[in-house]
């Protein structure tokens, strides 16, 4: 890591560690207080990415980092781990999955989410957030099931700017008969899992 990279984490470090002991609401915060405020974020980071603009991704990816490490500086004062601990833990998920890399004997051509049942899971969508968007949550079931079984992905004809067309008009059309689309997604999300959680 670059000299200069320490430098800027250590900047933060100590930032925070000030705002924590001298400013009354960075004082007051506690994990639960903060966590509607990172779901805002992690919006904001996400239009920043669709939007393309350098600027606001850093500033994005910036706001991100500093709740992490914020949640790890509450952790820390209330004794229930350390910032070590976070990056550690992280450390360890990164070479359990990837052992085609650390553990080369012991790989026999696992997928990503085939190694994850391997560490204990019951199913393939357990780790599926129960608040994601509606429509994220399909997109993140389906990647899980065809990843327990799959590798290959197929090419399409359809352009994403078509695919995109054609969801919007199937809403559209939705909403012409009475029907909203999150309610029906919503419907089908609870049956895709029903139907995969008993595997």
């Amino acid at each position: 890591m670059e000299s200069k990279t320490c430098d800027a984490f250590e900047r933060l470090n100590t930032i925070l560690d000030t705002l924590r002991r001298e400013c009354p609401w960075d004082r007051g915060q506690t994990m639960k207080s903060l966590r509607y405020l990172t779901i805002e974020e992690v919006h904001e980071l996400s239009e920043a990415i669709v939007a393309g603009n350098t600027d606001d991704l850093k500033k994005e990816l910036g706001d991100l980092a500093m709740h992490i490490l914020f949640y790890c500086k509450i952790a820390e004062d209330e004794g229930l781990f350390s910032q070590a601990d976070v990056y550690n833990a992280i450390c360890d998920k990164l070479i359990s999955r990837h052992p085609f890399i650390y553990d080369k004997e012991n790989y026999h051509g696992e997928n990503w989410e085939q190694l994850k049942m391997r560490e204990g899971r019951r199913n393939v969508l357990e780790g599926v957030p129960a608040t994601l968007p509606t429509l994220v949550k399909t997109i993140r079931m389906q990647e899980k099931v065809a990843g327990s079984t799959e590798n290959t992905r197929q090419a399409t004809e359809m352009t994403e700017e078509e695919y995109g067309q054609r969801l919007f008009d199937l809403v559209d059309w939705g909403r012409r008969h009475g029907l909203n689309a999150d309610d029906a997604l919503c419907a089908a999300n609870r049956r895709f899992a029903e139907k995969h959680t008993d595997r």
